[in-house]
C-alpha cells in the first residue's frame, strides 16, 4: 500500500500576531503552534505518522507567508527512505514567501536507506523583502548501524526560479561521486544551509552574512570539509560534508544562530520538539 499525502500550511498576520492555518489529505499532520519568541513567530512541526516512505509514497507539502509573518518549520525526527520494489519515494515542497515574510525551513535529515529509490524536491519563491533561512541534509545509509548505502538512488532539485538552482543524482554504485575527493570524499552526509532573499542584498549585508557563517565554521571539526559561497546577489549557501549526521545538524544549528543574530537581530531559540 502507498501513501500519497498532502499539506498547506498557510501563515497570516493577525493583531501582530502570526497565525498558522493548515488543511491536509493523508497522512501528514502539524501540531500545535508554539510562541517560545513572542507572538510574531510561529513555530510548527510537521508530522508524518507513518514514520517513513517506501516506493510509491509521495509527500507534497505547501507553504505559504504573508506579509509581516514569521513561520518556523520543523519535524521531530528524520525522513526515512525505504528500500524500493521498483517505484520511487516522492517528497516535494514549495515555499512561497510574500514581501516582508520570514521563513525558517528546519527539517532533521533525510535518510535514504539501502536500496531506496527517491526524489527531493525543494521550491522556495519569495517576492522582493521576503527572507528564508533553511538547511537540507541527506544521510546516505546508517553508519553506525552497520548499513552501507550499496543500491539504489537519491535525485535532489533545490531552485530558486530565475536565482539558483541545484540537481543531481546520488547513485549508490557512483564510486566516483561518493568516494573521490572532488565528490563527496567517503563522508557519507551532505548538509546544505541557505540564506535566501526575495531581492538582492546590500553589499554589507551580504558580506554580514558570509563573515558570520565563516566565524561559526572556524576551529570546528568539520572545518576542512565546509564551505561559504554567495551563489547569487539573492542566495548565500554553506556547504557541509561530515562522516554521520549529528556533527554536521550541530554546526547548522550555530549557523542558525549566527544569522538569526547578524541578519535579523534575533537570539535563536532551538524548536522545543529537538530537546524532547
Amino acid at each position: 500500500m502507498t501513501w500519497h499525502a498532502q499539506l498547506q500550511l498557510d501563515y497570516a498576520l493577525e493583531s501582530g500576531r502570526t497565525v498558522a492555518r493548515h488543511v491536509h489529505s493523508g497522512p501528514l499532520r502539524v501540531l500545535r503552534s508554539l510562541y517560545p519568541q513572542g507572538a510574531g513567530v510561529c513555530h510548527n512541526v510537521l508530522v508524518h505518522p507513518p514514520g517513513g516512505l517506501v516506493g510509491g509514497d509521495t509527500l507534497d507539502i505547501r507553504v505559504s507567508a504573508r506579509s509581516g509573518t514569521h513561520g518556523l518549520i520543523t519535524t521531530p525526527g528524520a525522513t526515512r527512505v525505504y528500500r524500493s520494489d521498483g517505484l520511487p519515494a516522492l517528497q516535494h515542497s514549495h515555499l512561497s514567501l510574500q514581501a516582508g515574510a520570514r521563513l525558517e525551513w528546519l527539517p532533521l535529515e533525510m535518510i535514504c536507506y539501502n536500496a531506496c529509490m527517491a526524489e527531493n524536491r525543494l521550491i522556495l519563491e519569495l517576492e522582493p523583502g521576503a527572507e528564508l533561512l533553511g538547511w537540507d541534509v541527506t544521510a546516505l545509509g546508517l553508519p553506525h548501524a552497520g548499513q552501507a548505502f550499496l543500491q539504489g538512488y537519491l535525485r535532489q532539485h533545490l531552485e530558486v526560479p530565475g536565482v539558483w538552482l541545484e540537481r543531481g543524482t546520488l547513485a549508490a554504485d557512483d564510486v566516483r561521486l561518493l568516494d573521490s575527493p572532488l565528490g563527496l570524499a567517503g563522508q557519507r552526509c551532505m548538509a546544505l544551509a541557505f540564506f535566501v532573499c526575495g531581492s538582492a542584498l546590500d553589499r554589507q549585508r551580504r558580506q554580514i552574512a558570509l563573515d558570520s557563517a565563516r566565524a561559526a565554521l572556524s576551529g570546528h571539526a568539520l572545518e576542512a570539509l565546509a564551505g561559504v559561497t554567495s551563489v547569487h546577489p539573492q542566495v548565500v549557501v554553506v556547504r557541509i560534508l561530515a562522516p554521520v549526521v549529528e556533527p554536521a545538524m550541530l554546526l547548522l544549528r550555530t549557523l542558525r544562530a549566527a544569522w538569526q543574530e547578524h541578519l535579523w537581530g534575533m537570539q535563536a531559540t532551538l524548536p522545543r520538539i529537538w530537546s524532547m
